[in-house]
């Protein structure tokens, strides 16, 4: 190894960067499964009740395109508090909304300043010698997908203690004394890059159109992020059904269960890292397909289904986490200088794929119930595993990703 690498990024750094990403990913979604509350607190009508997610799910993406680039052009450091202080003063805003404009506004705020967390997982790929960043960067991922997982529960567990209101406000507190933190641990990073913000965000369709492996591991990841989707945004419901009479605090337990499949994301980057990323990709989405098949196994009674159900969360969350790490470890090695606009774009095309994996979980869970959810969430790894299979065929064999 050369003695130009940086060194291995130290413990401490690690779990600093791991735990910044799940509290910053976090405020996506404790809204989730307060949406009722909230919808009678500040007047939303039952049917734009949705927009309470979506807007957050908006502003996170075009967080992605206006926001996350900047990582290439400003110093990273001040660009991450900078964002994370705006994000909590958004949380404030949710906190005290008197009516549903001002939360929904709140809402879009709360995304657009949450892709911070973007900013930091970059980060620690520069920061990480190239033989250990797939480790590096799977490990500071098992903390995004923890905060995406405990989120929920976290937000329920705070509503039946509290209040709705709570939630954000400990968010904002929590946000706020994390930019602190980071301001106080983080070395400075000055990008090189001397492009103007709007050649910068015209470099973008450049770099999508010139990047095969951009491409195929963002079609990969919103496969995979839609199928995941689907399944947390329908199955609370399935578990508040008559059939398994689960309580808010039961599903809370439920969504803490399947944090276990986070542990998938140090593996996939240490995979990676020697050369194994083909076969993580398709293990990973050979489990998110059975996650879905469980499932949809003739009725074993109401223990034995809600069992499956627990085993389909875990290998769901491990798939969707080893696919994650995978595809960032490709895209981080493609050089520096592109490396927050490359993450920018692979993370809002896989979110937009999340979009479509929750609305339409939730048109088929109320048209056609559970299994017909289920049934709709298999098409999205079978999507993925139909794309991946052109790697070993055609141009997909002779360009494939790593």
């Amino acid at each position: 190894m050369s003695t130009s690498h940086p060194p291995p990024l130290a413990r401490g750094m690690v779990l600093l960067l791991a735990t910044a990403t799940g509290l910053i990913v976090a405020n996506l979604y404790y809204a989730q499964p307060l949406v009722g509350p909230i919808s009678r607190a500040t007047g939303l009508s039952a049917g734009a009740a949705g927009l309470i997610v979506t807007l957050t799910q908006l502003g996170y993406v075009a967080g992605m395109v206006f926001i996350v680039p900047l990582g290439d052009l400003l110093e990273n450091r001040r660009l991450i508090v900078t964002t994370l202080g705006a994000t909590a003063l958004a949380l404030l805003g949710a906190a005290f909304a008197g009516n549903a404009a001002q939360f929904l506004l709140a809402a879009f705020c709360v995304g657009l300043g949450s892709v911070a967390a973007q900013v930091v997982v970059p980060f620690a790929a520069h920061l990480s010698p190239e033989h250990l960043r797939g480790e590096s960067v799977g490990k500071v991922m098992s903390g995004l997908m923890l905060g995406i997982m405990l989120a929920r529960p976290v937000s329920s567990l705070v509503t039946d203690l509290l209040d709705w209101h709570a939630v954000f406000v400990l968010s904002a507190i929590a946000t706020a004394a994390l930019a602190l933190l980071l301001r106080r641990r983080l070395p400075e990073r000055k990008p090189r890059s001397s492009l103007a913000y709007p050649a910068l965000l015209a470099s973008l369709w450049h770099l999508l159109k010139t990047t095969p492996i951009l491409r195929r591991r963002a079609a990969y990841q919103a496969c995979m992020f839609g199928a995941f989707s689907l399944f947390w945004t329908t199955v609370p419901l399935a578990l508040a059904s008559p059939r398994f009479g689960l309580s808010q605090s039961g599903i809370a337990v439920f969504a803490l269960l399947g944090v276990a499949g986070a542990v998938a994301s140090p593996i996939a980057g240490r995979r990676a890292d020697q050369g194994e990323s083909r076969s993580t990709t398709g293990v990973a989405m050979l489990a998110a397909l059975l996650a879905f098949g469980a499932p949809l196994l003739p009725d074993g009674g109401r223990g034995v289904d809600l069992g499956l159900l627990v085993f389909a969360a875990i290998m769901l969350d491990a798939g969707v986490s080893a696919s994650l790490v995978t595809g960032q470890r490709a895209i981080f090695a493609l050089g520096a200088e592109a490396r927050s606009r490359l993450n920018g774009l692979y993370m809002a095309l896989f979110f937009s794929g999340g979009a479509i994996g929750s609305s339409l979980g939730g048109w088929m869970y109320a048209a056609h119930g559970w299994r017909g959810a289920l049934a709709a969430g298999l098409l999205f790894p079978a999507t993925a595993l139909a794309i991946y299979a052109t790697e070993f065929t055609g141009k997909g064999a002779r360009a494939r990703a790593r």
